[in-house]
């Protein structure tokens, strides 16, 4: 009976991890989370900027055809994503034959994710001319790397 006991718990001790092994698997945890909660961060405020590119020119496109005199833009068009919590502000402003007749911005919500972000405001005025405005006193990235041109 004694013979059986002693099998049952040199099985039992086998069976579980040593300080040292959860150690090092914690170490290995938090590498690989110092490398991918960065990465993770980029991806979604570049998601962020796409939709509020995208905004932009559905924008465009409805103070070009649609209501070609409009001072506003319409529910849906006045924000980025166009449901849910605005990440970005669109809004739209008559101009002069400089700017085509007028000028989009999409401006970072300011309890929002992106009101920190390099690239600030986006603008897009009616002839096509792309800008960012940085927040503050910032140097404002290219617009290569803010609007993605590839």
């Amino acid at each position: 009976m004694s013979r059986h006991r002693g099998e049952q718990e040199a099985t039992v001790r086998d069976s579980g991890f040593t300080l040292l092994e959860l150690v090092v698997a914690l170490a290995i945890a938090a590498i690989v989370a110092a490398f991918a909660l960065p990465a993770y961060h980029g991806q979604i405020a570049r998601g962020h900027r796409t939709d509020a590119i995208t905004a932009l020119y559905r924008a465009a496109q409805f103070a070009d055809t649609a209501a070609p005199d409009a001072n506003t833009l319409p529910a849906g068009l006045d924000q980025s994503p166009s449901s849910g919590v605005a990440v970005y502000r669109l809004s739209l402003s008559r101009g002069d034959e400089t700017n085509g007749g007028y000028v989009i911005e999409a401006r970072p919500t300011e309890p929002g994710p992106m009101r920190d972000d390099a690239c600030g405001t986006f603008r897009l005025d009616a002839t096509g001319t792309r800008t960012n405005v940085p927040p503050g006193d910032a140097s404002a990235p290219t617009l290569g790397e803010c609007w993605r041109d590839r």
